[in-house]
């Protein structure tokens, strides 16, 4: 390298805080797949270990608070972060720890309420419920929420996209800056509504013939999150997310016998 030449910059810095799945398609595996492929340095907090693959959740198990706390402090202390993300929390404990983190950081977080998997598995203590609304919710910048997680978090049940504004305001009323309720499991185009106590935001996309979205939820927040650590705002860096997720899902490929991921790498197999 010549002498004169500037050294390397380090690019925009993401953490996620979440858990790793070993099938590859989801948690901290989709979301370190997704802010490399959008330009930032992924960093990751791991806060449970699943074993599963395409056909569901066999076990998980939470690491101590004491590993999650020290995984936290080891990059905040010395690396620093530009966004934070968080995914599958698993309890009551380690919700309060990364809450705590994020309410303390300067960044952006953006906050997925992950509650259960694409095949149903519980993901959260039914107990730690009430520590995402009264501790997470309120330390997060945008918080993603689809219908099942709005209904486990406020109550309400929304069954058409006329009924999205009230969930919208529901999960606002928690505290969160900014509120994404995911509309893809109602019939029609897949809609999400962007809600900050004032404006909304809706964005729509095609929906694919396609089975294979499993990280869909893991992916989008992250995409939010990388977008965010490369200085956008919050509508920009939702719209840029869905367009990314949604070219995700379209590229989406079968794996083992059951639901295939998103294909993290679209936009590299598309050159």
């Amino acid at each position: 390298m010549p002498h004169d030449a500037p050294a390397p910059q380090a690019p925009p810095l993401a953490l996620t805080i979440a858990g790793s799945d070993s099938g590859g398609g989801a948690g901290i595996q989709a979301d370190l797949k997704t802010m490399f492929a959008l330009g930032v340095h992924g960093m990751s907090v791991i806060a449970a270990v699943t074993a599963q693959n395409s056909l569901g959740v066999q076990g998980y198990w939470e690491l101590p608070v004491e590993a999650v706390r020290a995984q936290l402090d080891s990059v905040l202390s010395d690396i620093g972060v530009h966004a934070l993300k968080t995914g599958m929390l698993a309890s009551t404990a380690l919700v309060e720890t990364v809450a705590e983190a994020i309410a303390a950081s300067d960044a952006p977080s953006v906050v997925d309420p992950v509650g259960v998997s694409k095949h149903g598995d519980s993901l959260l203590a039914p107990e730690a419920v009430d520590a995402v609304r009264g501790a997470l919710l309120p330390a997060a910048t945008v918080v993603t929420p689809n219908l099942f997680e709005v209904e486990q978090l406020t109550g309400v049940k929304v069954v058409d996209e006329s009924g999205m504004r009230e969930a919208a305001e529901a999960v606002k009323a928690l505290g969160p800056r900014w509120v994404l309720v995911k509309g893809g499991h109602l019939p029609g185009e897949p809609a999400d509504l962007l809600f900050d106590g004032e404006r909304e935001h809706r964005f729509a996309a095609p929906r694919y013939d396609n089975r294979h979205t499993h990280g869909t939820g893991c992916t989008l927040a992250s995409a939010i999150a990388s977008h965010l650590a490369l200085g956008a705002d919050v509508p920009t860096a939702v719209a840029r997310a869905k367009e990314y997720v949604t070219g995700a899902i379209a590229a989406g490929f079968p794996l083992g016998a059951g639901i295939g991921p998103v294909d993290h790498a679209w936009m590299q197999r598309a050159r």
